[in-house]
């Protein structure tokens, strides 16, 4: 498989053909792929909604700017952040890494304490702007995971979070909202899959330091 091919394939998908909907194998992948994705620490402060349900697809749809692609999209993803990252949050993590790894204590004991202080020091905006970095790390790896599967997507910061926090009953779970990315396949008819990618020249848009 050509990557820079596909790349050069996928877009911000417009309109979706509502009747194609991704296979389970897929949906799968995906999902892996969003569990492998890197986050700062290794803490994971990012959970994925999957939606396939059309009835709510469309009740979402004027809480997205009534962008259609919400409800004709196979599935609706959206990114979640966790609302309370707090001591025993970050415990839980060093947990697992003793658990799955063996890690010693006198390895562990160390980094845990710092994030610990760390975390404990800032306020809760500043701990909710660091996640929802992490979840915007996550939507990146989705859309090429997405593009190398040859499905399309598009992601979307333009929705109400408080309105989906409200109808998906996300305080319950202790999360906010902070992204979404209808996936699907393409409609026949979208203007947009016929227009040339627009991307400055690479000479413009890295440095290379000798």
């Amino acid at each position: 498989m050509n990557i820079i091919e596909q790349l050069n394939w996928r877009y911000a998908t417009k309109s979706f053909d509502s009747e194609k909907i991704i296979g389970e194998d897929d949906i799968n992948t995906l999902l892996e792929a969003f569990n492998l994705t890197a986050t700062s620490y290794g803490l994971q402060p990012i959970k994925l909604i999957v939606i396939k349900d059309k009835a709510l697809q469309e009740q979402l749809v004027p809480l997205s700017f009534n962008q259609k692609q919400v409800m004709e999209a196979s599935h609706l993803f959206v990114f979640c952040i966790d609302s309370k990252m707090d001591t025993p949050f970050i415990l839980d993590y060093f947990n697992r890494v003793k658990d799955i790894r063996n890690t010693p204590n006198e390895i562990l004991d160390p980094f845990k304490t710092f994030l610990v202080e760390d975390f404990g020091s800032k306020t809760q905006i500043d701990k909710e702007n660091w996640a929802a970095k992490q979840a915007y790390l996550a939507m990146g790896n989705l859309m090429t995971v997405c593009a190398l599967l040859n499905i399309d997507a598009c992601p979307m910061e333009g929705f109400s979070p408080k309105d989906y926090d409200a109808i998906l009953n996300l305080e319950k779970l202790k999360l906010k909202s902070v992204l979404i990315m209808p996936i699907g396949y393409r409609a026949k008819d979208d203007f947009m899959s016929k227009l040339k990618k627009v991307r400055k020249p690479i000479n413009e848009s890295v440095i290379i330091w000798k």
